[in-house]
């Protein structure tokens, strides 16, 4: 009776199951990389996991149930082209303020300064834009031109899985900006 009712919901309010998916992808991308750290069950560190599952609910699932919503809009066939279009537009204009307000966020979350959190972003930002300048087009290309709208954000959400152990590796990686621009 409960599945039912849950179906029913996020039939209705399709922002819901990405914002439950992504509840547990994240945390889950997050103990995926500290087990790869060597960390497991007794020392894994549970308050970044609950820091990983708020980002990835109230944050990364609305905010890409946005983009794909008007992704939709804007290119509404899904023929190879749009997908495409899709894709590269997102690698433009979604993903690179999606990777600030990630570094960003999560440091405001540890509790960090403001100006530390902008350090980490500018360490880091281009790394990880690179990465997933390869990655996402190929994954979104196929999100948008095989799979219904309806489950786009699922779909994504999967392959967000292996990016979100990729982030928290990003983000738990020392490194620092170069000498030369702290200055």
């Amino acid at each position: 009776m409960w599945w039912k009712f849950i179906v029913e919901v996020t039939n209705e309010y399709k922002i819901l199951r990405g914002m439950i998916s992504y509840s547990a992808l994240w945390p889950i991308g997050c103990l995926i990389q500290q087990t790869f750290e060597g960390k497991r069950l007794k020392n894994y560190d549970w308050e970044r996991c609950l820091r990983y599952s708020l980002y990835g609910t109230f944050v990364s699932a609305p905010m890409l149930y946005t983009w794909m919503r008007c992704a939709n809009i804007m290119w509404p066939r899904t023929d190879f082209r749009s997908s495409l279009a899709k894709a590269f537009t997102e690698q433009g204009a979604y993903d690179p303020f999606a990777i600030v307000l990630f570094f960003y966020g999560m440091s405001i979350l540890e509790r960090r300064s403001q100006k530390e959190a902008g350090d980490e972003v500018r360490a880091k930002f281009w790394d990880t834009y690179k990465v997933g300048f390869f990655y996402w087009p190929v994954v979104q290309t196929v999100n948008f031109s095989l799979v219904k709208p309806k489950n786009q954000i699922v779909i994504a959400g999967f392959f967000s899985l292996i990016w979100t152990t990729f982030l928290a590796y990003s983000k738990s990686s020392q490194k620092q900006q170069p000498i030369e621009q702290a200055m």
